[in-house]
C-alpha cells in the first residue's frame, strides 16, 4: 500500500517507508497502568506521500533518520484530527537495504490535513450514538 493511499480508518497497512525526520523524544504515562514510555514521531514516506509514524520505547533508539523500513499490519489513527500511522501490538518493522522509489514527496503530507472525528454513526443524515432515547 502506498502512503498516498491511506485514510483515516487504514488497517493492516503493509508499506515500505524512508524515515524523513524525528522528533526529539518525550516521556509520556500509560492510561492503562501509569507505566512511563518513551515516545517519539518519525516523519515516513514514499514517492506518494509522507505521515508521522509514532515510535515507542525501544523503537525511538532503533531507527534513524535515512532508514528504510518495510511495516507490517500497521494501522491509521487520528490524533488531535491529524492522521497518524501506529505500529500498535500487533504491528512490526524491519530495516530494508534500498528503497523501491526514489524521492519521498513530503508534499503530500498526510499528517497536516485536519480530519474531524465521528462519534456515532450516521442513519438518513442523523447522528446516532448508540443509546436509543424515548419520546412521549
Amino acid at each position: 500500500m502506498n502512503i498516498g493511499d491511506l485514510k483515516t480508518y487504514s488497517s493492516n497497512v503493509e508499506t515500505v517507508v524512508k524515515v524523513m525526520s524525528m522528533t526529539e523524544p518525550r516521556e509520556v504515562s500509560s492510561r492503562r497502568d501509569w507505566s512511563k514510555h518513551r515516545l517519539a514521531e518519525a516523519l515516513v514516506g514514499d514517492e506518494t506521500g509522507s505521515i508521522y509514524l509514532t515510535l515507542w520505547d525501544d523503537a525511538v533508539d532503533e531507527i534513524d533518520v535515512g532508514r528504510v523500513l518495510r511495516l507490517k499490519n500497521a494501522f491509521v489513527k487520528l490524533y488531535r484530527g491529524s492522521m497518524r500511522l501506529n505500529l500498535g501490538r500487533t504491528g512490526n518493522y524491519e530495516f530494508v537495504e534500498d528503497a523501491p522509489f526514489k524521492e519521498v514527496n513530503l508534499d503530500n503530507n498526510l499528517s497536516s490535513k485536519q480530519f474531524e472525528r465521528s462519534y456515532g454513526r450516521s442513519f438518513g443524515g442523523r447522528r446516532y450514538s448508540g443509546r436509543s432515547r424515548r419520546r412521549y
